[in-house]
């Protein structure tokens, strides 16, 4: 991003931002219409994982005292792995056997996300047993695909790797926490609700009380459109492209998030993800959003990055020694 987009991207926080805040009895900052002011520097890092793993089966919290233990079991496991460059909590980042970062990278958060004053074992509250419903063979290809593609060229590589949209649905939605970059800015004004993503710097646009866009306008991060139920506010979000691919979707995936400010220094976001083609049945996410200290600096996705070249050199490479054998 050059430095003139940079000032003209700053020019606008500041103009969106200005209405000054009033604060309720609860501690819940408000704008002067009167809704829960969603704005600042947000994080939703956690070492609670998107599904419950088989070894908490059945047990939907922990205690604080069990969480701790868990706390402390994964800190070790990325203590153990600093210098590394691959291992189980370093190959999802790169290519199989490889890896693509070492721990000094990682940042995934340190504790169990807690909602209702719990520590809960997954992100996911239904289906209750803490699993995302089975998919369709059809996503599945889908799913398969998106991660891999051919090497035939830049456009058949994931779109993560292109720099296209955030890694493992980072930028949503559903905005999901992945190993890193997982902080959020949100600008608030009567009409719109911006959310700016460090990963890949994403900004999201939710247009306030407005229609969605026809069915033949297709978005990287599909159309969304908030209205505010009580001190809600809920974004429903449609018109996907077919390139998205959350976990396997379609076009026609369609995301209801939820965002309640619950006090000053957090939001409670929930979120109801639905792709009949994908998915045997609606599956719901939810966890706090914590307020952490700004400012959110340039995700350079490009700067230094040789490995399209790389992986289509070495490609070609490959069908040259091929051909001579």
């Amino acid at each position: 991003m050059c430095y003139r987009s940079l000032l003209s991207l700053g020019a606008l926080f500041v103009v969106l931002a200005a209405p000054i805040m009033a604060q309720n009895s609860s501690g819940v900052p408000r704008t002067p219409d009167g809704h829960p002011d969603l704005q600042g520097t947000w994080t939703n890092a956690t070492v609670t994982p998107l599904e419950r793993p088989a070894a908490l089966a059945g047990k939907a919290t922990l205690t604080d005292a069990e969480a701790k233990v868990l706390e402390a079991k994964s800190a070790n496991e990325l203590a153990e792995a600093d210098g590394k460059s691959e291992g189980p909590l370093l190959t999802a980042t790169g290519s199989a056997g490889t890896g693509g970062y070492n721990a000094l990278f990682i940042d995934r958060g340190s504790e169990f996300a807690r909602v209702d004053g719990v520590k809960r074992t997954s992100l996911i509250i239904d289906p209750p047993d803490g699993k995302v419903p089975s998919s369709t063979p059809e996503a599945g290809r889908r799913l398969a695909a998106s991660y891999g593609g051919s090497f035939d060229s830049v456009k058949s590589r994931p779109l993560s790797e292109r720099c296209l949209i955030g890694f493992g649905s980072t930028s949503g939605p559903p905005m999901l926490p992945v190993l890193y970059n997982n902080n959020y800015q949100i600008v608030q004004t009567p009409d719109h609700v911006l959310i700016l993503v460090e990963m890949v710097h994403d900004a999201r646009i939710v247009r306030m009380n407005a229609m969605h866009a026809p069915p033949n306008v297709r978005q990287w991060l599909g159309d969304s459109v908030g209205h505010w139920e009580g001190d809600t506010l809920v974004v429903d979000t449609t018109n996907f492209t077919d390139k998205t691919r959350f976990r396997g979707s379609t076009g026609n995936l369609h995301v209801v998030e939820r965002f309640t400010r619950v006090d000053a220094g957090t939001i409670l976001y929930r979120a109801t993800i639905e792709d009949p083609a994908a998915f045997a049945r609606p599956w719901t996410i939810e966890y706090p959003f914590l307020a952490t200290k700004g400012p959110i600096y340039e995700y350079a996705c490009h700067e230094g990055n040789y490995s399209l070249v790389d992986i289509l050199g070495g490609a070609r490479k490959q069908e040259g020694e091929a051909a001579h054998n």
